[in-house]
């Protein structure tokens, strides 16, 4: 996994989750607690209610992203431009700032100003991005979009957003963003839960990621909450996709957030990360095929990649044809009764068909064990 370095923080997998804190100055925007034009009232904002509770990033947003409005042009961002460096001019904690945009123009504009990164919300439909964020040694958040600057993040389905994420390439300090929330019509809260499902697919880039999901409609839902009510679902989310491997929270709430981030990071499992080895977060043959691909090796390793473990009761006429197949095939099989089976995916897909051949009794076990490996 490679680690960012963004104005001097350091964000990857050896470094504590990095918490994003929200600040707009965009009368659109949606959360109206953090929406300011007064940049004395912004800045003051900043202080108190982003870096002083543990924002290690702040993010400024020029413009609503809400599918609702109209989107605005680079020239109108950066007529807003201003009331954004004034207000970094006048924060006095330190923090990393950020400029949410997607127009490369005005992110060579605001990191000439002041700003240290980007959060590129069309994932690099401007093909001028990645130079102009190359040009500053600037981090640069890349967010799953559409090649279109009116269209940030409207993928619906996750292999598409894995592919968009790719488009236009990346640079070496780039921080991918699988792009949950409303962004399109389209997009459904189903897509979302099984994007958050899948979140350790986009460790696949070996770059680190952002997830932006609090208060989103796909955790409310679950619980059956409301917007003012979903602090609860984002912190539970939150400390899950630490543990999943993400290594940026954007957010609106950056106390609660940061502490279910350190939840997360703590009980996250203990993999060897050294010069020449690192063990890989690989929980899926998907996951694994993510790796594969950018070390351009031969995906047909991926079901070897990953083991499944079961505890099976086998008719008891049928035990022993069962423990003489495992053996067969390479799956380990040991217990009295009932049994402990456990092999590869690739192991245990052969083990299964045998076992089908091998007796009609055994071919509801066979097909459960099958089922269980999609």
């Amino acid at each position: 996994m490679n680690t960012v370095d963004a104005a001097g923080l350091r964000i990857g997998d050896d470094h504590p989750p990095r918490i994003m804190g929200v600040l707009n100055v965009s009368k659109e925007s949606p959360y109206s607690p953090s929406v300011f034009d007064d940049p004395d009232e912004a800045a003051a904002y900043v202080d108190d209610e982003l870096i002083g509770e543990g924002a290690d990033i702040v993010d400024v947003g020029l413009e609503s992203a809400n599918k609702r409005f109209e989107v605005l042009s680079a020239e109108e961002e950066l007529d807003r431009l201003d009331t954004a460096v004034e207000t970094i001019e006048r924060v006095e904690g330190d923090a990393v700032f950020s400029i949410e945009t997607r127009y490369a123009d005005v992110a060579d504009a605001a990191l000439e100003a002041g700003f240290d990164m980007v959060n590129d919300i069309c994932g690099f439909a401007d093909p001028e991005m990645p130079a102009v964020c190359e040009a500053h040694d600037a981090a640069v958040v890349k967010m799953a979009s559409p090649p279109d600057l009116e269209r940030p993040g409207a993928v619906e389905a996750v292999d598409d957003i894995y592919e968009a994420l790719g488009r236009n390439g990346l640079t070496e300090k780039t921080i991918v963003d699988p792009a949950f929330g409303g962004w399109s019509e389209a997009k459904t809260l189903a897509d979302d839960r099984e994007t958050f499902r899948r979140l350790r697919e986009f460790r696949g880039y070996g770059q680190p990621i952002l997830v932006s999901i609090n208060r989103k409609n796909f955790l409310r839902d679950v619980a059956g909450r409301a917007t003012e009510e979903a602090l609860p679902v984002s912190l539970a989310a939150t400390a899950m996709a630490v543990e999943r491997g993400a290594h940026v929270i954007r957010t609106h709430d950056v106390a609660e957030t940061r502490d279910a981030a350190l939840i997360g990071s703590e009980f996250a499992r203990e993999r060897h990360r050294e010069r020449a080895v690192e063990e890989l977060d690989v929980t899926t043959p998907k996951e694994a095929e993510r790796h594969i691909d950018r070390l351009e090796g031969d995906r047909a390793a991926a079901e070897a990649s990953v083991a499944r473990a079961y505890e099976v009761r086998p008719p008891s006429d049928r035990r022993q044809t069962l423990v003489d197949v495992a053996a067969d095939t390479g799956v380990v099989c040991t217990g009295g009764e009932d049994l402990f089976v456990a092999g590869t995916v690739a192991d245990l897909e052969v083990f299964a068909d045998r076992l089908t051949q091998a007796s009609k009794a055994l071919a509801g076990v066979a097909g459960e064990i099958r089922s269980s490996l999609r």
